[in-house]
């Protein structure tokens, strides 16, 4: 299937790069990146399944409830 889609033209520059130094065209490029994308989501969806409200709302109440430390305040806080 082909499909025609619009990339930002530093985003093709750095693909072609890619393309070039692994002898391989840019639509390899484009299409292995987006399937290692589609892996990852669907990754993530298993792991979500996994999960357990309940467990987590158990495991974060035992988190005290206390401001955070000097070194791990935000810039604006």
């Amino acid at each position: 299937m082909n499909v025609n889609i619009e990339v930002p033209n530093d985003l093709y520059d750095k693909a072609l790069e890619i393309a070039r130094s692994q002898s391989i065209s840019v639509a390899d490029v484009f299409a292995t990146a987006c399937a290692e994308h589609v892996a990852a989501w669907e990754r993530l969806e298993r792991r979500a399944q996994r999960g357990d409200r309940a467990r987590f709302l158990e495991v974060l109440a035992k988190v005290p409830d206390t401001d955070p430390g000097e070194r791990d305040r935000l810039p604006n806080d």
